[in-house]
């Protein structure tokens, strides 16, 4: 018996299932996709996406913060350290999974430019809307956080560990904070790309867990991060109680290095440039060479 024409039509049209992971030059094509999408976003809807990306990275340091507050004396320093960046991947793993739009993931969006396929004008206009809208959402947390008194936990330790966190990333020299954003960078952009293999939410968070944490734990800079973990020990510096500062033994003159211009001109310039280099350099561009110069991949845009 012959199967009917519109039986036909009907299985042709039933989507193939794959639980598969997309292997790395369907990767490459999917990354330029959503780049080209990022890039011809409406402004409105990428600034709210960023000022979520700068709280949901802030969430993240709150938390690494809080886990690694006495952790000094009573946890070797890579214990401590990995501690540090286990915690913190909850930053990336909202901003992936829940939605936002985040400066450093977002240096991947130089695939689609390399390939002609958003204007260069495109690009800096995406970056620059996104940069701003992570500073206002870090700026902003860091706000609450400080009027929340949450420094004063634990007997004003927490406060300490924000003191001590900000003013190590303000104590950076120009050269070395430039590396240190490069090497970040180049594994956030590397937690980016393996997500788009993902097909599961699952998938997308095992993907980011391992780079997230190496950046962290070996102490790479983060330009998004530190608009949050520099900040609020500003605030902290400029704002707590005399009590506060009897409680851990020390005085705001203990941190010289802790003012806005070192936090502009000594830490978020150079990681910024750095994580430049190490997202759009490094992995945005390297992918682009091997997998889309020159048409070397012929392959239909994943679903």
């Amino acid at each position: 018996m012959s199967t009917p024409p519109n039986a036909e039509n009907a299985a042709a049209s039933v989507p193939v299932l794959s639980v598969d992971a997309f292997i790395p030059p369907e990767m490459a094509v999917k990354a330029e996709v959503v780049g080209v999408k990022k890039a011809v976003m409406g402004w409105r809807n990428t600034f709210a996406l960023a000022v979520l990306a700068g709280a949901f990275i802030a969430m993240g340091a709150i938390f690494s913060t809080i886990a690694t507050t006495g952790a000094a004396g009573q946890l070797t320093y890579g214990i401590t350290r990995l501690l540090a960046g286990l915690t913190f991947c909850l930053g990336l793993i909202l901003v992936v999974v829940a939605g936002a739009e985040l400066f450093t993931g977002n240096n991947l969006i130089v695939m689609a430019w390399a390939d002609g396929r958003i204007s260069i004008l495109q690009v800096l206009r995406n970056w620059g809307l996104v940069y701003a809208g992570n500073f206002v959402g870090s700026i902003a947390t860091a706000v609450v956080m400080f009027f929340s008194k949450q420094y004063l936990f634990s007997s004003g330790a927490v406060g300490l560990n924000v003191l001590n966190i900000a003013n190590s990333k303000c104590s950076l020299e120009f050269v070395q904070a430039i590396a240190l954003g490069i090497m970040c960078n180049a594994l956030v952009c590397l937690a980016v790309w393996l997500c788009f293999s993902a097909r599961t939410t699952t998938d997308k968070i095992l993907s980011i867990i391992f780079p997230i944490t190496a950046f962290v734990a070996a102490g790479f800079e983060h330009s998004v991060a530190n608009m949050y973990f520099i900040p609020i020990g500003l605030f902290v510096k400029a704002g707590a109680s005399p009590e506060f500062w009897a409680a851990i033994g020390k005085t705001a003159a203990d941190y010289p290095k802790l003012n806005w211009y070192n936090f502009f001109i000594a830490n978020l310039l150079p990681v910024t440039i750095g994580n430049i280099i190490g997202g759009a350099v490094m992995v945005g561009l390297v992918y682009w060479f091997i997998y889309i110069r020159k048409g070397l991949t012929h392959l239909p845009q994943p679903q």
